[in-house]
């Protein structure tokens, strides 16, 4: 079934530890992206591919919305299990979305591991690609997927900020052994 397209999308800012973060909501406060604001042009670029030429309005963080996204960074482990959110993109990008949502705060999954998850273990490229097209930083956590020897591998907000989010979570792995 092919999500509901917003109306409008209401873009704001929200400050973070990790720096300024930009939010967007539609015209029922639904989360719909969350990308640190040093990665503007991405957004955007995301939006469009997601929506079109939806009209994008500047406005405030919607009160539910500030608050969960504080509270996460407050170390509040279930604060963003209840924020509503929803995502354009293909059934495919979807479904890898909804399953990085379901990796619990404090853990951490390999991209393979990930792909057998779904059933499609030799899907592990298409899953990293679709990882790294998440709209919604933080939220539907991308960052708490690694490399299959426990490195910490890309992340559209920068791998300082995959660090930082790991460590908050307790979820850092062990640093892989460096050859001589």
């Amino acid at each position: 079934m092919e999500p509901a397209l917003p109306v409008r999308l209401v873009v704001s800012q929200i400050e973070t530890p990790l720096g300024d973060a930009l939010v967007a909501v539609d015209e029922r406060d639904v989360l719909r992206a969350l990308f640190f604001a040093d990665f503007e042009e991405r957004m955007l670029r995301s939006l469009r591919s997601q929506y079109g030429a939806l009209p994008l309005e500047a406005g405030q963080v919607p009160a539910p919305v500030g608050r969960a996204i504080s509270a996460y960074f407050e170390s509040d482990q279930a604060a963003l299990s209840g924020l509503a959110w929803a995502t354009g993109g293909t059934p495919f990008q979807r479904t890898v979305w909804r399953a990085l949502a379901d990796i619990p705060f404090g853990a951490t999954v390999s991209y393979s591991a990930l792909a057998a998850r779904l059933g499609m273990p030799k899907a592990v490229r298409a899953v990293g690609l679709a990882n790294g097209a998440n709209p919604i930083s933080v939220v539907v956590p991308c960052h708490r997927v690694i490399g299959a020897n426990g490195a910490l591998t890309g992340y559209g907000g920068g791998l300082h900020r995959k660090r930082w989010l790991l460590a908050h979570e307790n979820a850092l792995p062990p640093e892989p052994p460096r050859l001589l």
